[in-house]
């Protein structure tokens, strides 16, 4: 999904530059963001640090609008370091970095509060795109994350009972259409042939549907195991 189409966007304005700090463990990859970063005058960087207890620290103090998460720490649990900074400092928005195409645990990230994901081969405005609509107050799913979100959760549904989950987050027939054929791994092209309507509508769908599991449904989404078979297309 574009930054432009982000996840309950409602065009919260941040005063004066927004605030960043940086935590990514990779000194070359860290200090290339920072500068990259730093050519952008609406961005003003409190910290860029590898020690992941002062830059928790740095949040805690300065409270930022966002911080940048590296995915792949090697010497702590980006999920569980979502979790505490969403829960210590809740105004700040994390985005998590590094992301691949297929990254199966997308939905425990969204479970744990993050509001942004930006993947390896981002291209600079959309590195700075989706900075910008999650400090605007957007969440934003990348396009190619969007089947394996949908994938991890009917995959993941208690039980296997996907009609039980698709019930919790009160989605439309359309959108469990639309929710079942992402989860075949079609395109939207391809769900726009098959239901015969517009591609700009499936996009709306699938914006409407990622909305109503990220407000509604993240208890869900963290109860869901690993053991169910991959739910199948539901017109029902």
């Amino acid at each position: 999904m574009r930054p432009d189409e982000a996840n309950g966007d409602r065009g919260v304005e941040t005063s004066g530059p927004i605030a960043l700090v940086l935590i990514d463990d990779n000194r070359l990859f860290r200090e290339g963001i920072l500068a990259m970063v730093q050519t952008q005058p609406d961005f003003h960087v409190l910290a860029a640090s590898a020690d992941v207890d002062e830059a928790i620290e740095k949040v805690r103090e300065a409270r930022p609008d966002v911080v940048l998460l590296d995915l792949g720490l090697g010497n702590h649990d980006s999920l569980s370091l979502t979790v505490t900074l969403r829960a210590e400092v809740p105004s700040a928005k994390v985005i998590i970095m590094g992301l691949m195409p297929s990254q199966e645990d997308v939905g425990d990230y969204v479970t744990a509060g993050a509001s942004g994901f930006i993947m390896k081969e981002a291209t600079f405005e959309e590195f700075f795109s989706t900075i910008r609509a999650v400090a605007r107050g957007g969440e934003v799913l990348p396009q190619q994350l969007t089947y394996s979100l949908f994938a991890q959760i009917a995959r993941n549904a208690v039980g296997g009972d996907k009609a039980r989950v698709l019930e919790a987050v009160r989605l439309t027939k359309r959108e469990r259409q639309v929710v079942a054929l992402l989860g075949e791994g079609l395109s939207n092209k391809a769900i726009a042939s098959q239901l015969r309507v517009a591609v700009h509508t499936v996009k709306s769908h699938v914006h409407n549907v990622l909305e109503k599991l990220a407000l509604r449904s993240r208890l869900e989404v963290a109860a869901f195991t690993h053991k169910s078979r991959t739910g199948r297309r539901d017109d029902s």
